[in-house]
């Protein structure tokens, strides 16, 4: 007993030591202080305490200094946290607007489109719980469709059982697909102020075309143990670039 109160106790005091680095470092951003907020929001997560608002703080303090890469790297992790915040879509989309590149994107398959708008409803959490919620709710209507005394009562828990189940696949799934996003890390913020992207992996290779700070890439690859990245944007172009010049989301 006395070693949960002391794990209970830990906890709560590194909860509330979170909560007073956090108000301390928002009261800095407050005061206009986004240089010294920024490193306290740094050290926070170095501590271990990755939230969507503490990203969303950072990209935002960044945001102020005009150092617009690591901003969007930020606000692009906090919607990964917390997918369709209108707050961090907005920001994220201002500071998209003080990129360079402007790519096109490639027309993608309407129903793929609806998914993923769909997925992103909801935070891996979320469809995790509801996922639960959803079973639990099936294993009750399992339960009268076998033991209900009636006839309609049966064919009724038969039914919701069936979407029941459906639905807690569904959100298993997307819990799934909400989470590899966050372990995965496929896409990434060019950080060099010009980044020319080669053919090959290697320093030699043919120029292919030039990205600038701020562009958002998706990692297809990576060779040289993890030196080059291979690179593909919105409009499907491809190529190399070296893995210190991208930070991953």
């Amino acid at each position: 007993m006395k070693k949960i109160l002391i794990i209970f106790s830990a906890i709560f005091a590194f909860s509330l030591s979170a909560q007073n680095k956090m108000a301390e470092a928002n009261a800095l951003y407050s005061s206009e202080n986004y240089e010294e907020a920024i490193a306290l929001y740094k050290e926070m997560l170095s501590l271990g305490n990755e939230s969507a608002a503490l990203y969303y703080n950072l990209g935002n303090a960044y945001y102020k200094i005009n150092e617009i890469a690591p901003a969007i790297l930020n606000y692009e992790r906090a919607l990964l946290l917390k997918p369709n915040d209108e707050n961090i879509i907005a920001n994220l989309e201002l500071a998209r607007s003080r990129t360079v590149d402007n790519i096109d994107t490639v027309d993608t398959f309407f129903l793929k489109i609806w998914i993923s708008g769909l997925v992103n409803l909801l935070s891996s959490n979320a469809w995790a719980v509801f996922s639960i919620i959803t079973f639990v709710l099936f294993i009750v209507c399992v339960f009268f469709y076998f033991f209900g005394r009636y006839r309609l009562v049966r064919k009724i828990a038969f039914a919701k059982a069936c979407v029941l189940l459906l639905l807690s696949l569904s959100s298993f799934f997307f819990a799934k697909m909400q989470r590899d996003k966050i372990l995965k890390h496929e896409y990434a913020i060019v950080f060099d102020d010009t980044l020319t992207v080669k053919g090959s992996p290697d320093v030699s290779g043919t120029d292919l075309f030039v990205l600038h700070s701020g562009t958002k890439v998706k990692v297809k690859s990576e060779f040289g143990g993890g030196l080059w990245y291979e690179i593909q944007l919105e409009n499907g172009d491809t190529g190399w670039v070296k893995a210190e010049s991208v930070e991953r989301i």
